[in-house]
This record gives C-alpha cells, structure tokens and sequence, in this order.
C-alpha cells in the first residue's frame, strides 16, 4: 500500500513551472560557457579523466567511473578539445538551473521566484567554474540538486515512491563520487530532528535503499576488491588538508556561492525554519549546518558544502525578491557587482597575462594553462637522448596532470606514452622490465634522494609557460637519469603515490 497521505501543513499543488522564462535563463547560460569553453586549454584533471576514459573500468584508485566516462563520450561526439570535451558540462549546468528552478517552485515560487533562483544559480561562481570544465564535481553538484528536489517532494506529499528516486540518485551519485553519502547523512538526521517523520515509516525507504545498492554494487565491488583505494585518497586529503580546510571553511561559504547572494541563502534558511507555508522543509534548512559539522569534522574541502547552499539560496528567493521591490537600484549595483566577480573568478574571460589575481579565488584557472609547452619542455629533454636509446628510455612524471598532459599532445612532438605512480597512473604501468634505458623525470622530484630508485640523475632544464603566470608546474623541474636501478617492477612500489 503506497503512503500518500500529504504532510502536515504542506500543500497538495504547486504553482507552475516558468518553462518560457527559465528556457531563457538556460539559453543564455549555455551560449555564454559554449562561447568561452575553447579558451585556455585542458584542466589537469580533465587531462586525467581523458586517459581514464581511454581505460574504461568500474573504478579508479580515486574517483568512481562516471566523469571519466562523460569525458569520454563527450569528446568521442564533439572532438577531442576543450570545446568538445565541455560540451557535457555545460549541459549539466544547464539541467542544475533547471533543477533549481523546480526546487523554487516546490517551495511555492511563482515564475519571478522560479526566473530568480535559476539566474541565481546560473551566475553563482561555484556552478560557473564547475560548469565550464568536467569535474566530479559537475555531476556531484547536479545529483545533489536533484536528492534535494526528489526530498522536498517526498517530504510535502508523504508519498513513499520518492525514496526509489532518492535511492536511484544516490545510486549514481556513487558511481561518481562518494561524497554523496555525507548529504545523505545530513538530510537523515536533520529528517530525524525535524521531521515529518512518517515518511521514514514505509517500505518504500527499505526500497529506495535496495535500488540505490543495485545501481552502486558494481563500483562497490570493485573498491572492495581493490582493498578501497577511494577511502585511502580520503583519509590522505584529510590528513594533507584538512587544518588548512577548516581554517577556510566559514570564509569560503560567503565566497563559493556570491558573497552578494548570502543574505539570500541566509534568508532560505530562516523562511524554511519559520515560514507555516515550508516549515515542512525544515530538514532542508537544517542539514546544512549538519553538513558543515561533518565537514569541520572530517576535515573536508569547504565547496562540499555548497550545493546545498544553490538549493538554499532558491529557498530565499522570495523573501529576496520582496526587498528587490523595496529596494531596486541597490538591488541592480549588487547584481552587477556580483555577476563581474563571479564571471571573472569563475570564466575564462581574462587574458591569461592578468590571471594572477583571479587565481587567488580560484587556482583552477591557471590550471588551464601551460600544458603543450610543458611537453614541449619534456620533449625538448627526450630529443638530448641519444636516438639508439629512445627504444630503451621511459618519460616518468610526478603527477598525473603531467602525465595527462604528455599523453594528450605527445603526438606533437613524437614522444613515447608517459608512465606515472601518481593515482591511476600507477595501475596503468609500470614500464617493461626490458626498458633499461635512460629515464625523464617530471616533477618536483628531489636527486638527492632517488639513487636507490635511478642511477646518474641531473637536473636539465625547469618548465616555463611562456606566459609567466605562477601555476602549479610553472618552474617543474625535469631530469635525465641514466637508467633505472632496479628492474621496473620492482621498484615500481615505492614510485606508487596517492597525493
């Protein structure tokens, strides 16, 4: 027998979606990141997700498979470039607007309301960034939208089915990052405290859960038998960052949204605690402090947190639009200010010469950058070889973006594919044994320490973008040695790294 029975306090209809006005709000965010998602270049995770999707599994030492596969089908459809490669993350920006619109509208926003949360999330910084390049955290940030919708149903209709949505997204959800998991702790106990708690009282829940295992036992299965590599990279980020992540963690809540736009989540938050129309959703409200304690807790990166804050933020669209009326020339110099910011912290809209300051609010943009010239710099080392040892000689890097980076354009330059012990990398090789040969090392990797490792090493040259812009491999050393100490397989154990 199916639980319809509609919750307390919570009405049974809602208004109607704005189709026409959030197709707008869609339509120009999708003409803005296509435009720009061909500047700069590769991301060094996209390079890495490139060589994943080349090596199709059900999981990776650090990520489940989903993104890797996007990556490869994007760009098996619209090219191997950035556009190309893109081209799905824009089109998960785009259903994340839409989504948010629809929570809005679950709310009980009419169409100002609805156009207001979908702009909102459409110019917020953290969805821009995550938008025009493919991250986990693209898809994280949609599934997560999608949870919070298919909750908010469940909670104002009462009507179990909506646990087999909920355990079919957090089923995907762990096909593409795990960190799903900690919004379905937080909405749990937030449920627990607030309620309406009689939509834990079904069959439908213990169904929900069954379908949500079904869709993950695959990526479970493989963790499991690879001795859960996933938890390892886990604890290693929370040991590596974690003083550092929760020192920023409140700042980077004001930031990550639009430091315009937190008096609006702020106000989301108080409407769904105090107003009788949404109290209903209370739990929505109250899982987000929830997350963030978990979060202080395990030492995680601060932007976790910040889907939730998207689905607040639609939350307090009306109370926003209220002192918009109030108040519409402030309201207009915000905006502008805010959507500037956003769009510069967040796009490719800079020449790369005046990155520098942009990248203070998001590193990810000098990311972009530099990685044809830093194959060309291996390249350079490679050609110093001696062409009877080229056979024999392998290309190590110290991390995979390098990797990516040389097994992405090293057609250019006529080098051999790269190996590396850095994550998946790792899994990938090691070197035939019979590669006695001399060795390039890539990477911040320090001689003095690696004669047990390779023999005869010397630093030749450091890598220089040609744009003097200060990212993460510019000045990377590269090194020559003569050949490897030990067979590769041997030593390969103790090239092998996670962070």
């Amino acid at each position: 027998m199916v639980d319809v029975a509609v919750t307390e306090e919570a009405p049974a209809s809602r208004p109607r979606l704005a189709t026409g006005a959030v197709g707008i709000v869609v339509a120009v965010q999708v003409a803005v990141l296509t435009a720009l998602s061909g500047r700069y270049g590769f991301h060094r995770d996209e390079l890495y997700f490139l060589a994943a999707g080349d090596r199709p599994a059900w999981g990776y030492v650090d990520q489940p498979p989903i993104t890797p596969l996007l990556a490869k089908l994007s760009t098996a459809i619209f090219g191997e470039t950035p556009m190309g490669l893109r081209v799905i993350a824009t089109l998960i920006g785009a259903a994340m607007v839409v989504v948010v619109a629809l929570v809005a509208r679950e709310l009980g926003s009419g169409k100002a309301g609805q156009v207001f949360a979908a702009a909102a999330c459409a110019l917020s910084s953290f969805v821009l960034v995550v938008s025009h390049l493919l991250a986990t955290t693209t898809l994280d940030m949609l599934l997560w939208a999608l949870i919070g919708l298919f909750a908010l149903k469940l909670l104002r209709m009462g009507d179990g089915r909506w646990w087999l949505a909920i355990g079919a997204a957090v089923g995907v959800g762990m096909a593409n990052k795990w960190l799903v998991l900690l919004l379905v702790l937080a909405l749990g106990v937030a449920l627990l405290v607030t309620g309406p708690r009689q939509v834990l009282r079904t069959w439908w829940l213990a169904a929900g859960i069954g379908v949500g295992l079904v869709v993950a036992a695959p990526i479970l299965v493989w963790q499991a038998a690879h001795d859960w590599p996933l938890l390892t990279v886990a604890s290693g980020i929370s040991a590596d960052d974690g003083a550092e992540n929760r020192l920023l963690f409140v700042p980077m809540q004001i930031v990550y949204v639009s430091p315009v736009l937190v008096p609006v989540w702020i106000a989301g938050i108080v409407r769904l605690w105090r107003d009788p129309a949404v109290r209903w959703a209370r739990a929505l409200a109250l899982s987000y402090p929830i997350l963030c304690v978990i979060l202080l807790i395990l030492g995680g990166k601060p932007y976790y947190s910040v889907p939730l804050l998207v689905l607040l933020t639609a939350a307090g669209a009306e109370p926003a639009l209220r002192w918009i009326t109030r108040h519409r020339a402030i309201a207009t110099g915000l905006a502008v200010v805010g959507v500037a910011i956003n769009a510069i912290v967040g796009l490719p809209v800079l020449p790369v010469s005046a990155l520098g300051p942009a990248m203070a609010m998001n590193a990810e943009q000098g990311e972009q950058v530099g990685w044809h010239e830093l194959t060309a710099t291996v390249a350079g080392v490679w050609d110093d070889i001696p062409a009877a040892d080229q056979d024999r000689a392998v290309i190590l890097t110290s991390n995979y973006g390098q990797a990516g980076a040389i097994e992405e354009y090293r057609g250019d330059f006529g080098l051999p594919a790269p190996f590396s012990g850095h994550m998946s990398f790792a899994d990938w090789g090691p070197p035939a044994d019979d590669l006695t040969g001399p060795v390039v090392l890539v990477g911040e990797i320090d001689l003095a320490t690696v004669g047990d490792l390779f023999d005869g090493c010397e630093q030749v040259t450091e890598n220089d973008n040609g744009m003097d812009l200060e990212n993460q491999e510019q000045g990377t050393n590269v090194a020559l040695c003569t050949g490897p100490a030990r067979p590769w397989s041997q030593l390969w154990p103790d090239v092998r790294h996670y962070y």
